[in-house]
């Protein structure tokens, strides 16, 4: 089972990839991996639209009965990269976000662009980890 969705490099093109995603895991009575698997296809798809700036295909796939992969292609050959950011920064940490809230995750490099796809889920909570931490002073 999977869904696709061709997208545009508009911010307003987040909130849709958001709304596929959810709607997916709904049908397939996944709500539990809703707010992971939706905050990074948030990251994937603002990366893409902010540094690829081309049109992207965003795909999710289930990947298992409790799990899903998420795949966001674009048309650029540059792959994502860490960036220095202060602490105050509103941008910068999705890489780290995939690190760790997602199962795992690559970039495939294409002839025409990149993919990048993550998996959620599993038997393991990625929030778990981060009980008790004060955010305001943990580094991303």
């Amino acid at each position: 089972m999977s869904y696709g969705l061709a997208l545009e490099p508009a911010m307003e093109s987040v909130g849709s990839g958001r709304r596929l995603v959810a709607d997916a895991l709904a049908a397939w009575d996944l709500d539990a991996l809703t707010y992971t698997a939706a905050l990074l296809t948030s990251e994937v798809l603002t990366n893409s639209v902010l540094h690829a700036r081309t049109p992207m295909v965003l795909s999710i796939e289930r990947s298992g009965p409790n799990a899903v992969t998420i795949s966001v292609r674009d048309r650029s050959k540059v792959g994502p990269r860490r960036r220095r950011h202060a602490q105050d920064a509103t941008t910068g940490r999705g890489l780290e976000l995939l690190d760790r809230l997602a199962q795992s995750w690559q970039v495939q490099s294409h002839a025409d662009g990149k993919t990048v796809s993550f998996v959620v889920g599993g038997d393991i909570d990625p929030w778990a980890a981060f009980g008790g931490v004060d955010w305001s002073n943990a580094e991303l």
